[in-house]
């Protein structure tokens, strides 16, 4: 079973990190939200309380198929700013495994510590100048090799879906698409 490793740090948007692991569980990943703080509980950016399964510290990410950046500011800020972090991506990255981000993240961690360089990425509109090395789409989800950028809340279903595709089938994406009503 795929592993995806969903990072939630204080600030980070709750419905584009909830909307992504709700699509995710229904497609039968398994899914671990990991909290950037000393705790499990996070603050989001409108102020939700939220409870992840473990903390950065404790986590191993190397038995994951994916990690997942959600966006909102200042979340995203915070994840860019977490070496522990970015070290686990630039290891993922570098063994094959993928990368997902969403709004301000594509941007604000994966551009700005180089991951894209080469890659076409999305991000949320006026941050198109931290896609380092990337070429800038507006399309609302792009994968380029083993990195998938999505453009904002309003793409987070789109995401979701498509990492089902990706670690699972066409088929199970488009079985969690009808299930949940999804035209």
């Amino acid at each position: 079973m795929a592993k995806v490793y969903a990072m939630v740090a204080d600030g980070a948007e709750e419905v584009e990190l909830l909307a992504v692991v709700d699509i995710l569980k229904r497609g039968g990943i398994q899914t671990v939200l990991v909290s950037l703080n000393d705790t499990k509980t996070t603050v989001s950016s409108h102020k939700l309380k939220m409870d992840a399964d473990a903390v950065i510290a404790e986590t191993d990410f190397s038995d994951g198929d994916v990690i997942f950046l959600p966006g909102g500011l200042p979340g995203a800020e915070n994840l860019s700013n977490c070496e522990v972090l970015v070290a686990a991506i630039r290891q993922a990255l570098a063994e094959g495994r993928r990368v997902a981000a969403i709004c301000a993240a594509p941007a604000v961690v994966l551009g700005r510590h180089g991951f894209l360089e080469g890659k076409t990425a999305t991000c949320y509109p006026g941050f198109e100048e931290e896609l380092h090395g990337a070429s800038y789409t507006r399309q609302g989800v792009v994968t380029d090799g083993n990195i998938t950028t999505a453009r904002g809340l309003g793409f987070a279903i789109d995401l979701g879906l498509e990492l089902v595709r990706l670690l699972d089938s066409p088929e199970k994406a488009e079985d969690v698409r009808e299930k949940i009503q999804y035209s």
